[in-house]
């Protein structure tokens, strides 16, 4: 893997590592099987893409589109809390509709943003792009940690900890669901805006995989690091979604493997495989030494 193909899956794992981070909000944070970003991703470019070739202002265009990815969290939320329907069933459902709706927005199946102004555009530097998404991750993973150390953060923890226990302590579980939702797919929304404008295009088609991208950087990180601490758990989905990237690059570009990029479902599964494996093999390996001591 030469340097162009490090900074690339580099940029991509910082790209991806706002969707694993909305991931990690609803599997590990409320405990919400959440399939909306699988459509919320491509809303978020589409919604970017679509306003930037108006000429409207990217940065605008960035907000609406992460506003955007909220209100799909937020009627994800409302199907489960308020009609009872299955988390799982309502987050496909929303995904479903979704498609649709992208298609609505951008009047045909993909935007190209080549030759429009992106919020990447007003900097200068071979290295700028990576520049900016080091500060924007940062910055979201600060305010993340904040947010969850927060009073509201910890009632939105505790919902997923012990739904049946927290309503006693005066957690309305409802709310808490509809919140976390609506973060998790603004999280993402905001990452597939910024993916259009790095890459030059949104496409219909590009949130395919979004939710196994984002649980298998989750899961890499974790396999890495034990911990019990919210902001370890924040870097490790970071470190994840890089680690993930890069494996992948290598994979692809390697010579004696030979895989193609028609591959890729194929190591995204034998890594999130190997991922959930390593932590049982640590513990088996961990006690065969101990009984032999």
């Amino acid at each position: 893997m030469n340097s162009i193909q490090f900074l690339g899956a580099l940029e991509l794992g910082l790209l991806y590592a706002l969707v694993t981070l909305g991931v990690y909000l609803t599997f590990r944070i409320i405990n919400f099987p959440d399939l909306t970003v699988d459509g919320s991703f491509p809303l978020g470019a589409a919604v970017a893409a679509s306003l930037i070739v108006k000429d409207v202002n990217p940065y605008l265009a960035t907000f609406v589109a992460t506003l955007a990815g909220t209100l799909a969290g937020l009627i994800t939320g409302y199907l489960h809390v308020r009609w009872k329907i299955l988390g799982l069933l309502a987050g496909i459902l929303t995904m479903t509709a979704l498609y649709s709706i992208n298609l609505r927005i951008m009047n045909k199946p993909n935007i190209a943003l080549l030759s429009e102004p992106t919020i990447f555009s007003f900097s200068e530097g071979s290295h700028s792009t990576l520049i900016i998404l080091t500060v924007i991750v940062l910055l979201i993973g600060l305010l993340l940690y904040k947010f969850l150390t927060s009073q509201l953060g910890l009632a939105l923890r505790a919902t997923g900890i012990n739904p049946r226990v927290s309503p006693s302590y005066g957690i309305n579980i409802g709310a808490m669901t509809l919140t976390g939702l609506a973060l998790s797919n603004a999280l993402v929304a905001f990452s597939g805006a910024l993916f259009a404008q790095a890459h030059g295009f949104a496409d219909i088609s590009m949130g395919t995989g979004t939710l196994i991208t984002g649980l298998a950087s989750v899961i890499v990180g974790e396999s890495l690091f034990r911990h019990s601490r919210i902001l370890i758990g924040i870097a490790c989905c970071v470190i994840g979604s890089i680690l993930y990237r890069m494996v992948i690059a290598i994979a692809l570009n390697s010579q004696v493997v030979g895989l193609q990029a028609s591959d890729l479902n194929l190591i995204t599964s034998i890594l999130v495989i190997l991922a959930m494996l390593i932590p049982q093999l640590r513990q088996t390996i961990t006690k065969k030494i101990r009984q032999n001591i």
